[in-house]
C-alpha cells in the first residue's frame, strides 16, 4: 500500500540521512522482535506494559539528542517509571532479576523509543511514506535473513530470541495467525484515526488501557495475578506515561 501511494504520489524530500533511516527501521524491528518474544514467555500483563514505557524513554532521548526541554512533570514522571520497572522486576521472594526476559523487555521499550525519536529527526529529510518503508524494509527483510542463517549457525541459547528455526503453523494456528493479523491492521487504523480527530494527550491516556486488557485477558488465560509489587510497579508505569502524555498535550 504504502509502495502504491509513492507510486501514485512521489516522494519530496531533502534525504541525506541514509544511515539515520536505516537506524530506525533497525530498531524498529529488533524492539518489535524484543516484544513478541517476551509475550510468550512471561506474564502478558507485565510484557505490554514494558513495551508501553516507550514514551518514558522517549522523553530522556528527546532531551539528550534533540535538546527537547524536560517539563518538572516529565521528571517526576521518569523517576516514577523507573521505579516501577524496578517493582516489575522484582521475583515473588524479594530482590531485583535483570534475566534476559526483563532485558528483552525493557528494550521493547527502549528500542521503540529509539525509533520513535529518530522519527522526529528524519521528518526533517524524509517524506513519512519513506521512513515507513525503512521500518518495513527492515522488518520484512531481517526475518528472513535470520530464518535462512538459523540452520547453519550454533547460536547460543541466550540468542534464541534472534535465532530460532522457522515452525510452520498446522491446523487451527493459521487462523489464530490471521485473526491477529487483522486485529493490529485494525488497532493500527483505528489508533491513526483516534490521533487525527483529537488530541494526542488523550489518545496516549487512553491508549495505556490496553495493559489493563492485558492484564485480565493473560490471567483468564493462565497467567499468574501479579503480586502486590508488581502490580505496584504495573501502576507506577501507567502514571508515569500519562505524566509523559499529558506533559507533552499541554505543550
Amino acid at each position: 500500500m504504502v509502495g502504491f501511494a509513492i507510486y501514485k504520489s512521489p516522494l519530496k524530500q531533502i534525504g541525506g540521512r541514509p544511515f539515520l533511516l536505516l537506524f530506525r527501521g533497525t530498531m524498529g524491528f529488533s524492539a518489535l522482535l524484543a516484544y513478541f518474544y517476551i509475550i510468550a514467555y512471561i506474564p502478558l500483563g507485565e510484557a505490554v506494559t514494558y513495551n508501553k514505557t516507550s514514551p518514558i524513554f522517549v522523553s530522556i532521548f528527546a532531551y539528550f539528542f534533540l535538546k527537547e526541554k524536560l517539563s518538572p512533570w516529565a521528571i517526576v514522571a521518569i523517576v516514577l517509571g523507573f521505579i516501577g520497572i524496578a517493582f516489575i522486576s522484582m521475583p515473588t521472594e524479594g530482590g531485583f532479576t535483570f534475566n534476559k526476559y526483563t532485558v528483552l523487555g525493557i528494550f521493547s521499550g527502549l528500542g521503540a523509543a529509539l525509533a520513535y525519536t529518530s522519527i522526529r529527526e528524519l521528518r526533517q529529510y524524509y517524506d513519512t511514506r519513506a521512513i515507513v518503508m525503512s521500518f518495513m524494509g527492515v522488518g520484512t527483510i531481517a526475518p528472513v535473513l535470520l530464518m535462512m542463517v538459523t540452520p547453519y549457525i550454533d547460536a547460543p541459547k541466550s540468542l534464541d530470541f534472534m535465532f530460532a528455526e522457522f515452525v510452520m503453523p498446522q491446523g487451527i494456528i493459521w487462523l489464530y495467525v490471521v485473526i491477529m493479523g487483522l486485529s493490529a491492521t485494525a488497532s493500527q487504523i483505528l489508533m491513526t484515526k483516534a490521533y487525527e480527530l483529537t488530541k494526542a494527550g488523550i489518545v496516549g491516556t487512553i491508549s495505556y488501557s490496553n495493559i489493563v486488557f492485558a492484564l485480565i485477558i493473560g490471567i483468564t488465560l493462565g497467567d499468574p495475578i501479579p503480586t502486590p509489587l508488581k502490580f505496584l510497579g504495573i501502576i507506577l508505569v501507567i502514571i508515569s506515561g500519562l505524566l509523559v502524555a499529558l506533559a507533552k498535550d499541554k505543550k
